[in-house]
């Protein structure tokens, strides 16, 4: 009797569980919802997010909370986010730093799994990352670039943003997509990795395209290939459109909430984050600022994005000495 009792007891509280899930569900959102992001206010990711938020809004018909969580290369926030409730008031917009840099670079620092442990929402923008020359330097296109670096191996110093970012991944992929060897020379100061080149320090820079462009259209220097198609420089070209059959890494903005959050909650979720995504409004603000491309992912394409890159990278700082 008493095994009966406890059993119906058991029963009983899983259905009333079920039950306020279902309707928690099916009223969201019903309360302001918080996003973190994390990321200093007024970063490029603190600004994509913010405006994309704005939107966001319209759409659910609610309150959202932008809090800024920023610290241990963008772990903190997305952290809080991976261990909040499941119930679709706790997001994350973050960039690829925290989901798949972090756990490639130094997976025992990492307290989270971003793959089992965030719920992909769909991927918001990229931004594009180039390798460029001084206008008068002797490589007029990619090519050049590799031939001389296969020919004279480690003799090209090439400014890059540090060791662990996605530039100097990139310079990775390229020398083993083609057996050319360059020197990175890494810059805590970006821009002076594009002053120096153009002084001759060293001879190539990789950065994001959103550094480069006042250097570019005052005619200083020449993009040889870039991460991104983007529509306000067509004619630089992708890897792909070269020959080699693989991208190059560029970082990315994107939406995740805690795994476990329920089906009906992202199904109101996902679609409305899409359509915010696509709105005519926010790509137009998004585009004044530059040097991102809006460029919507699903939740499956992102989650598998993400698992590609985590192995990618961790494969490539092994290689660089840069993890075990």
């Amino acid at each position: 009797m008493q095994r009966m009792m406890n059993t119906f007891c058991a029963l009983s509280i899983a259905v009333v569980g079920l039950w306020s899930a279902l309707l928690g569900a099916q009223t969201y959102p019903n309360k302001p919802i918080q996003v973190v992001i994390p990321m200093d206010a007024g970063s490029g990711t603190d600004i994509h997010g913010r405006i994309l938020m704005e939107e966001l809004r319209k759409i659910l018909n609610t309150s959202i909370v932008v809090v800024n969580k920023p610290g241990a290369f963008m772990t903190i926030g997305t952290d809080a986010v991976a261990k909040s409730n499941k119930d679709g008031y706790t997001l994350l917009y973050g960039p690829a730093t925290g989901i798949t840099y972090s756990k490639a670079l130094d997976p025992d620092a990492v307290p989270y799994d971003p793959i089992r442990d965030l719920e992909p929402l769909g991927l918001h923008a990229f931004f594009p990352v180039v390798i460029a020359v001084p206008m008068d330097s002797p490589w007029k296109n990619l090519r050049d670039l590799i031939e001389d670096g296969k020919k004279n191996p480690m003799k090209i110093r090439m400014s890059t943003p540090g060791l662990q970012t996605t530039s100097s991944f990139n310079v990775m992929i390229i020398e083993g997509l083609t057996g050319a060897r360059f020197t990175q020379v890494p810059y805590k100061n970006i821009v002076a990795g594009v002053t120096d080149m153009l002084g001759g320090q060293v001879e190539a820079t990789t950065q994001s395209l959103s550094v480069l462009v006042p250097f570019m259209k005052s005619g200083k220097l020449r993009v040889l290939v870039t991460s991104r198609k983007m529509k306000d420089f067509p004619d630089l070209p992708v890897l792909e459109e070269l020959g080699y059959k693989r991208e190059l890494f560029s970082p990315w903005f994107a939406m995740y909430a805690p795994a476990g959050i329920p089906e009906g909650v992202l199904r109101v979720l996902v679609p409305a984050i899409r359509k915010a995504m696509a709105s005519a409004e926010t790509m137009d603000k998004i585009g004044k600022i530059g040097g991102s491309v809006i460029e919507y992912k699903s939740p499956a394409e992102l989650k598998n994005m993400a698992i590609e890159e985590i192995e990618t990278i961790s494969a490539l700082a092994k290689k660089m000495g840069l993890r075990k």
